[in-house]
């Protein structure tokens, strides 16, 4: 998916606009195992580039969710939330967090996200 940005926090960003599409990418969704539990900011909640703004927790680990811009939370995935087992089944399809965000900052390529996690 080369239209896809990524944060080296393992993020995937989509943009359509002034709205940034966030999720976790299967690199990270597979380090951290089965995914039981994911905390999720409420829409109108302000947030800022590299804050925690939620959490993810598998049987291994727990995970922290950075925002990637600085905004405004418009929505959350509420299917995400009552079943995180979908981040595992479609780490690229299960999204967490819309953001309309006011400037882009710059995030990696895919090929700049490949290369960070074959090191």
């Amino acid at each position: 998916m080369s239209e896809l940005q990524y944060t080296a926090e393992h993020e995937w960003v989509s943009v359509d606009g002034d709205v940034a599409t966030v999720g976790i990418t299967p690199y990270a969704a597979d380090k951290l195992g089965d995914v039981v539990y994911v905390d999720l900011p409420a829409a109108g909640a302000s947030v800022a580039a590299g804050a925690v703004v939620g959490e993810i927790e598998s049987t291994k680990s727990v995970g922290e969710l950075f925002a990637p811009v600085d905004g405004e939370v418009v929505e959350s995935n509420q299917a995400v939330v009552d079943d995180p087992s979908l981040v595992n089944a479609d780490a690229l399809g299960a999204w967490l967090i819309k953001v309309r965000f006011t400037t882009l900052p710059t995030l990696l390529s895919a090929d700049e996200y490949a290369a960070l996690t074959n090191e």
